[in-house]
C-alpha cells in the first residue's frame, strides 16, 4: 500500500462513506469474490462503489427517507453487503435478521424496530415475512434478491438508480449523519429473554476501523473469506474492516458442508470463524493420531514457531524431528488452502489445546473478544503480541477493560454502543457510568492480557455451595471426535451432570465398521457407545478437582438444533432452552 492510499481511506469520519473512499484509495483491486453458476467471479473496489450508488439511488426512488430502518433477512452473500452499504449510503440504518429466524422472531425484530423495508433472500423468507405482515404497520415494501412472483427485486431497485441517479441527494443525505446517529440496530440472538437491538452508531464503526489500523492485521489486506452470518456483528466487523484494509472479501457460496472445499478454492490469507469448524478441523486431523506423539509434536511445532517468530536459528537437534512432524502440519495447512496467514476465533469459547495445535501446524488461531454492545470490539490477540488461552489485551483506539469486584468484564470507550433500541432501563442496567457490564467473568494479568473465566449467569452453584464455570469442562469434552455438544448441569444439586450429544459425521462410520446400527436415537442408547462416551469423560474428568467432574451424564438421540431453539444462529447453546426442554432427562440422572 501506498502512502497516498492509506491517507484517503484514513480520512472516514462516517461509515456510510468507506466505499466510496476505498473507491478512491484502491480503485481496481478486488474487493469481492463470489460464486455464480459455479464459477468464481469478483467486482473490484470501483464496482463495489458503483454498485452501492446504483442501489442506494434506487431505494430513494422507492421511498426510503433517512432514518428509515431496512431489515435484511438473508444468507451471507455479496448482495447482502451491497444493500447494507446503500442503506447507509442514503441516511438509513441497516437491521439485520438472522435467516433462520421463525416468522415470530421476524416480526419482533422488525416490529420492535418500526422497519420500514424488509429486504429478502428468496421465495421462503417472503412466505415468512407474508405471515406476520399485518402485525408490522409500519412496514411498506418488500424487496426480494432473488425474484419472486409481483414483489419489487432488487435488480429493478438498481436499473431505477442506474437510469435515474441522485449523486446530490445521496451526498447531502451522507454529510447530514453525525457520529452518534445510529447505522445498525443489531439484535442480539438471545441465549435468555427476547432480543435486545444494540444501536451501534457511525462513531462506533469508525472506532473499529481506527482500531484496525493500530494493529494491523496484515492478512486482511489479502484475502478473506466469509461465511459467518452477517447478521452477527462478527461477521460485521469482519467486512467493515476487509474494506477498510483494501483486501478481498470472498463470500461463501451458501453451503456449510462446501466450507473445507471451497477454503482449497479461495486460499485465503485470513479466516474469520467460530470455534466449532476449528474443532471439527481439530478431530479430522487429528483422528487416530497417538496422543502422546500428537502432544509431543504439538510441544515441538510450539518451539520452533517461537523461535522463528523471533527470527531465531532453529537448533539441529530441533530441525530434524520438525521435519517430520511438519509433514502432518502440511496437510493442515493445506485445509485451509495452504495461504492462510492467521485465523481469529470468536462468537464462543475454544480450548486453549486446539489452539496450541493450529498455532504448531502453522495456522494460528487466535481469540479476540467482544460483544454486539461494544461492536465486537473489546480485546484481541494479534501475531505480535498474544497469549494462547487468553482472548488479548487491550488499550488501542482508545479501550479500556476493567473487572468488577464480583469478577464480571467491564468495557469503556468508543466502541460502546449507543444503548438499546426503545429500551432505556435494560441499557441502564448495562451501562453504568459509561462501562458496559458484561455478565461475563474474567481476570487481567500482569501483561494486561484477558482470560475469561465464565458467564455470570452460567455458574453452577452445587448444593454443597461450590462454584463451577461449565465451559471448562464443555471444552474438553467437545474435543473429542464422537461428541458435539456437552451441557453440564448441577446448579443446587448434590453433584454435576451433563447432556451429551453424538457427532454424527464420526460415530455413524464408526459403529458401522462394528457391525453396530448406525440409527443415532438407537446408538445414544448402546453399550458399546455409553462405553465409549465414558472413556471420553473419565479422560475429561482428569484434568479437573472433584467438584467440577462429570458425574453422570445421558446421550441425547440427535444433535442440538437452532429449530428446536436449542442453539443460536452462530451455534452457541442456549443452556435455559437446553436445561427447560431437557430438564426430565436431567432429573432422572438425580433419581
Amino acid at each position: 500500500m501506498t502512502a497516498g492510499v492509506v491517507s484517503s481511506v484514513k480520512t472516514v469520519r462516517r461509515i456510510a462513506d468507506l466505499p466510496f473512499l476505498a473507491e478512491q484509495s484502491f480503485g481496481d483491486r478486488e474487493a469481492w469474490r463470489f460464486k455464480a453458476d459455479g464459477t468464481w467471479q469478483s467486482k473490484s473496489f470501483v464496482d463495489v462503489a458503483e454498485t452501492v450508488r446504483e442501489l442506494a439511488s434506487g431505494l430513494v426512488h422507492a421511498g426510503l427517507h433517512a432514518g428509515d430502518r431496512v431489515c435484511v433477512l438473508a444468507n451471507t452473500r455479496w448482495e447482502w453487503l451491497a444493500v447494507e452499504l446503500a442503506v447507509l449510503a442514503a441516511g438509513g440504518i441497516v437491521v439485520p435478521i438472522y435467516p433462520s429466524s421463525t416468522p415470530e422472531e421476524i416480526a419482533w425484530v422488525a416490529g420492535n424496530s418500526g422497519a420500514s423495508f424488509v429486504v429478502c433472500e428468496d421465495a421462503d423468507q417472503v412466505a415468512k415475512v407474508e405471515e406476520v405482515r399485518s402485525s408490522l404497520p409500519d412496514l411498506r415494501l418488500i424487496i426480494v434478491i432473488d425474484p419472486v412472483g409481483a414483489h419489487t427485486s432488487l435488480a429493478e431497485v438498481m436499473d431505477t438508480g442506474r437510469t435515474n441517479p441522485l449523486p446530490d441527494e445521496l451526498d447531502d443525505r451522507r454529510a447530514a449523519i453525525k457520529s452518534d446517529d445510529p447505522s445498525l440496530i443489531i439484535y442480539t440472538s438471545g441465549t435468555t429473554g427476547p432480543p435486545k437491538g444494540c444501536v451501534l452508531t457511525s462513531g462506533n464503526w469508525i472506532a473499529l476501523c481506527r482500531l484496525c489500523e493500530e494493529v494491523s492485521i496484515e492478512a486482511m489486506e489479502g484475502v478473506t473469506y466469509l461465511f459467518l452470518p452477517l447478521a452477527h456483528v462478527f461477521a460485521q466487523i469482519v467486512q467493515f474492516a476487509a474494506m477498510y484494509a483494501g483486501g478481498s472479501l470472498a463470500f461463501f457460496g451458501g453451503d456449510m458442508k462446501a466450507i473445507v472445499p471451497e477454503l482449497s478454492e479461495v486460499r485465503p490469507t485470513f479466516l474469520p470463524s467460530v470455534p466449532r469448524i476449528f474443532e471439527k478441523i481439530y478431530t479430522v486431523a487429528t483422528a487416530g493420531a497417538d496422543p502422546a506423539q500428537l502432544a509431543g509434536a504439538v510441544q515441538l511445532g510450539l518451539k520452533v514457531r517461537a523461535l522463528q517468530a523471533a527470527g531465531s536459528p532453529v537448533p539441529a537437534e530441533l530441525a530434524g524431528p520438525f521435519a517430520a512432524a511438519d509433514a502432518m502440519f502440511a496437510r493442515v495447512r493445506a485445509i485451509f488452502g495452504g495461504q492462510l496467514l492467521q485465523a481469529i476465533s470468536g462468537a464462543a469459547p475454544i480450548s486453549k489445546e486446539v489452539l496450541e495445535f493450529f498455532h504448531a501446524a502453522g495456522v494460528p488461531v487466535l481469540e479476540g473478544y467482544g460483544m454486539t454492545e461494544s461492536t465486537a470490539i473489546g480485546t484481541i490477540n494479534s501475531l505480535t503480541n498474544f497469549k494462547l488461552g487468553s482472548v488479548g489485551t487491550f488499550g488501542p483506539a482508545g479501550t479500556e477493560v476493567s473487572i468488577a469486584e464480583d469478577g464480571e468484564i467491564l468495557l469503556r470507550g468508543p466502541h460502546i454502543m449507543a444503548g438499546y433500541w426503545k429500551n432505556p432501563e435494560a441499557t441502564a442496567e448495562t451501562i453504568v457510568d459509561g462501562w458496559l457490564h458484561t455478565g461475563d467473568l474474567g481476570e487481567i494479568d500482569a501483561d494486561r492480557f484477558v482470560k475469561i473465566t465464565g458467564r455470570k449467569k452460567d455458574i453452577i452453584i452445587t448444593a454443597g455451595g461450590k462454584n463451577i464455570a461449565p465451559a471448562n469442562v464443555e471444552n474438553v469434552l467437545r474435543q473429542s471426535r464422537w461428541i458435539s455438544h456437552a451441557v453440564l448441569f448441577g446448579d443446587r444439586r448434590p453433584y454435576v451432570v451433563a447432556l451429551i450429544t453424538l457427532d454424527a459425521e464420526e460415530i455413524v462410520p464408526w459403529a458401522a465398521s462394528r457391525g453396530l446400527p448406525t440409527d443415532l436415537d438407537v446408538l445414544a442408547s448402546h453399550p458399546d457407545v455409553v462405553a465409549l462416551v465414558q472413556s471420553v469423560v473419565d479422560e475429561a474428568n482428569s484434568h479437573f478437582a472433584s467438584v467440577s467432574q462429570v458425574k453422570k451424564f445421558h446421550i441425547l438421540g440427535r444433535d442440538l438444533s437452532q429449530e428446536d431453539g436449542e442453539l443460536t444462529p452462530t451455534l452457541k447453546v442456549k443452556r435455559n432452552v437446553v436445561h427447560k426442554l431437557h430438564a426430565p432427562l436431567y432429573d432422572g440422572l438425580y433419581s
